[in-house]
């Protein structure tokens, strides 16, 4: 049986632009009229394809690491036209650190990352000490990150790095809406949470005036 690992990847007419390959100045990747959303660990996309047409007024741009990934999520908002949106491939908190503009956007999406339980494999969360401030700082007065995990002692622990090292007003409670269809989750993940019936922790934090 082949393995996973040596199967080709689905080819996609639209991929993602590669940070690895084609470093990019921020007026490159957010360029246009509107206020700008990053999404952390775009996924599959979900996110990123609805809330770019829910908000068509809203630029959009996610980052995913793994090139699958975002190549699939690019090529999927390349088929819907949403042109308010930009998928890039790389290394998030290197993104955050060198590319993007203190005060240069309205909302920081953080859905389901990855906890990496073993102490050996704390150095790859997306979310660290750094991450978190460089959120703080490239956030405008007014503006929002949401982070959201199925994982209570990590969502715990965000929310206190959150408190400790950064000035942002939170945790603020963030109500469970009801899916009104199969794929009406706001990612893939909280789709499997909820119909396995697993709890989802939202939290919701704002950046002072």
């Amino acid at each position: 049986m082949e393995s996973e690992r040596s199967r080709p990847l689905r080819r996609v007419k639209t991929a993602a632009r590669d940070l690895f390959t084609e470093p990019l100045a921020w007026d490159q990747v957010a360029s246009g009229d509107g206020p700008v959303e990053l999404e952390i660990g775009s996924g599959k996309g979900l996110f990123l394809l609805e809330a770019a047409a829910q908000r068509p007024q809203h630029r959009f741009v996610g980052i995913e690491l793994a090139a699958k990934f975002a190549h699939g999520a690019a090529d999927r908002l390349a088929k819907r036209n949403l042109t308010n949106a930009s998928m890039l491939r790389g290394d998030a908190q290197k993104f955050l650190a060198q590319v993007v503009p203190d005060r240069s956007l309205v909302a920081v999406h953080v859905y389901f990352p990855d906890p990496w339980w073993r102490n050996k494999h704390k150095k790859r969360r997306v979310l660290n000490e750094q991450v978190l401030q460089d959120i703080e700082r490239s956030l405008i007065p007014g503006g929002q990150l949401h982070f959201w995990t199925d994982v209570l002692d990590y969502y715990e622990h965000i929310c206190a790095q959150l408190m400790d090292t950064t000035k942002l007003a939170g945790p603020r409670y963030v109500p469970q809406r009801e899916a009104e269809h199969s794929m009406d989750y706001t990612t893939h993940f909280e789709r499997r949470a909820r119909t396995h019936g697993q709890p989802v922790y939202r939290a919701l934090f704002v950046k002072p005036d």
